[in-house]
């Protein structure tokens, strides 16, 4: 099998959907739009430097290629689809599968930030729920996001997800420090 279209190991089941969209194990061909978004939206991620086509490249052929063959991967990365284009892309990371929780990843094509922000989070999060808690048995999951975005937070609320921490000066962004604002939900 070439680079495209690997498979996870440890998930019996591929592709999550609801038409028209779906996630689907993060697709070699993605990597220069998803390194494009990261470079775009660095304020709010966890990257201290602009990515360059090397560094993306590396990545994929190694920590990503990695995560496609472990029985118990520390990620487990989609592209975010619309009737096979990729819109975003994340999924679950810093998995702890003794006590069955993982971080939710989740990035966007830029363009759908201004006014789709809301409806694409929530769509995201109705996919990658299925990942978590029906296909890994997961019991918990989260977002961890500097509190940058407040309209984040109501995608989350929306979603069923509850604020579980708020972790006072916790990170350095532009010269001064910014609250990090943990999001949970819980398997029903």
């Amino acid at each position: 099998m070439g680079k495209e279209n690997k498979n996870y190991s440890v998930l019996a089941r591929q592709v999550f959907e609801n038409k028209p969209y779906a996630i689907v194990p993060i697709r070699h061909s993605d990597r220069t739009v998803i390194m494009k978004w990261r470079n775009e939206q660095i304020y709010h991620l966890r990257q201290n430097k602009p990515l360059t086509p090397e560094d993306q490249n590396k990545y994929f052929d190694t920590v990503v290629a990695q995560g496609f063959t472990e029985k118990a991967p520390k990620q487990i990365l989609f592209s975010y689809l619309k009737n096979e284009e990729c819109i975003g892309y994340g999924g679950l990371v810093h998995i702890n599968w003794i006590d069955k929780n993982a971080e939710i990843s989740f990035i966007m094509d830029t363009s759908l930030e201004q006014n789709h922000f809301q409806y694409h989070w929530q769509s995201y999060l109705s996919l990658i729920e299925k990942v978590a808690f029906k296909e890994l048995g997961l019991h918990k999951i989260y977002v961890y996001a500097f509190d940058l975005r407040p309209h984040l937070y109501l995608a989350l609320e929306t979603a069923g997800y509850f604020k579980d921490a708020r972790l006072a000066d916790h990170c350095f962004f532009n010269g001064e420090y910014k609250d990090v604002v943990i999001y949970s939900k819980i398997k029903a």
